[in-house]
């Protein structure tokens, strides 16, 4: 994609926060007094997110993604061309962001059908994405691929993610039982340096690797190797991606909410939580982008749930993340939106153009409940249920706004995959909060070491045991 001054603004993503204000929602929406008493506090966060660019020790190495992987991408780019050439499947095997980044740029950027699609429509392998332990997945996938003509891309920092590393195991496994090299099945993105993925290659004698930096956490990773390879081998832009992602970087540079996309989205959704609204739903009206919304759940959770401020403030602050795709939840979501409990805020995503408009036939003429519907397209069906469903809120006090998207396309993803980054460093700053950090999901990870009998957690073993489920509550 050949990129002009031109054709970047032609493709910057918009917020409006019409349907948040108190001109539209009455005393429910926010006044422009209100947001005037924030700027202090957005404009205190946007320096810290600033001043502390690149540091690895904070886990802000994300920031700088955009711009010092000129190498990385042309070494990513000839490996992808290897692994098209070679290989008929290409697995994911990773939990986390390590899956829901490459689920979701899948989703996002190939036909909602690529699997079915012939080999010289695909243009590249099969692609599935393993990111759980169910052993009826993992029987199931063995049961579509075939081993020998698969690559398979183990994605773990540490090379000790119990699920990451229970598929590997499996894998390396089966493909030994096969008379296949391991090594040449396997690409791992992991530590430069440390972990066991590190161990396991040189034991190998070498697997083709690539580096998972220090200061980028795996929610934040999609724009590094983690999600750059699987794009790559899917034919996706992954340089656009990159730009896209300077772009929106180079629109908030700002702290004037009125020119910063990110800061002015994570300033409504602070004063909206400060408000109650403990819920947070996004809502795009497209398939392409169903499973950024799964991307940005993690996002969001994880980076905001915290029980303590950076000053050792008990706080439980937070906002729960909730999916829905326009027009289905219309149809089975929105009468909670609309009449239940002020507790929500929603997000629309709106796509200004489709890459198909599907014109509606003429017919059913004397059914008037049917037949208004011809001349118009599918583009404009789905558009106009957008509008619809964001008029509807409004009118019942509901506090949304939307997020215009010119087009769905590699730089356009890449703008909406940083500026959500951004927006949830800024809404951590100003909730005072650890926003890289994860100390919830650490402690089941080690409950669950404990129980699977790893050396080191015999206590908590023995706390767990104690803790078993009592008959007298089994009903």
């Amino acid at each position: 994609m050949k990129l002009t001054d031109e054709i970047r603004k032609s493709l910057r993503i918009r917020v409006d926060y019409t349907n948040m204000t108190d001109k539209y929602l009455g005393e429910k929406g926010i006044s422009q007094k209100t947001l005037e008493e924030h700027k202090k506090l957005a404009k205190s966060a946007h320096a810290y997110v600033s001043g502390n660019r690149g540091r690895d020790e904070l886990f802000m190495g994300w920031t700088e993604l955009p711009y010092n992987q000129d190498e990385i991408v042309a070494d990513i780019l000839e490996t992808a061309k290897f692994i098209r050439r070679k290989f008929e499947y290409f697995v994911v095997l990773g939990i986390g962001g390590s899956a829901l980044g490459p689920s979701m740029a899948f989703s996002a950027l190939c036909h909602l059908h690529y699997n079915d699609l012939p080999r010289l429509k695909r243009r590249g392998p099969k692609f599935y994405v393993e990111d759980n332990v169910d052993p009826v997945r993992m029987k199931e996938l063995l049961d579509v691929i075939d081993i020998k003509k698969t690559c398979f891309n183990v994605i773990s920092k540490s090379g000790a993610t119990s699920e990451t590393m229970t598929q590997y195991l499996i894998i390396a496994d089966l493909l030994e039982k096969a008379g296949e090299n391991v090594k040449d099945h396997v690409v791992f993105t992991t530590d430069a340096s440390r972990g066991n993925l590190v161990k396991i290659s040189k034991e190998l004698g070498g697997v083709k690797s690539f580096v998972l930096g220090d200061g980028v956490g795996g929610r934040f990773s999609e724009l590094s190797p983690v999600g750059l390879l699987p794009a790559a081998v899917l034919g996706i832009d992954i340089k656009a991606m990159l730009k896209g992602a300077a772009y929106m970087d180079k629109l908030c540079k700002t702290p004037d909410l009125k020119k910063n996309p990110a800061l002015l989205s994570a300033t409504l959704q602070y004063i909206a939580m400060k408000d109650g609204k403990n819920i947070g739903v996004m809502m795009p009206y497209s398939d392409n982008l169903r499973y950024l919304s799964d991307w940005y759940a993690q996002l969001w959770a994880e980076s905001l749930g915290k029980n303590v401020t950076l000053s050792g403030e008990s706080c439980n602050v937070g906002q729960t993340p909730v999916k829905a795709l326009g027009v289905t939840d219309q149809h089975s979501q929105v009468q909670l939106y609309t009449e239940g409990p002020f507790d929500k805020v929603v997000t629309f995503l709106s796509v200004e153009s489709y890459k198909e408009k599907s014109p509606i036939p003429h017919g059913c003429e004397s059914i008037p409940d049917v037949s208004f519907l011809g001349g118009h397209t599918m583009e404009e069906l789905i558009q106009a249920e957008n509008r619809a469903t964001a008029f509807a809120l409004t009118k019942a006090g509901r506090m949304n706004y939307t997020i215009l998207i010119p087009e769905i396309n590699a730089f356009t993803l890449g703008e909406l995959l940083y500026c959500f980054e951004l927006q949830t460093a800024y809404a951590g700053a100003m909730l005072n909060i650890d926003t890289f950090n994860q100390p919830g999901v650490e402690a089941g990870k080690k409950a669950t070491f404990a129980l699977l009998g790893k050396p080191g957690y015999e206590g908590q073993k023995k706390a767990l045991d104690g803790a078993a489920p009592d008959p007298e509550y089994i009903v």
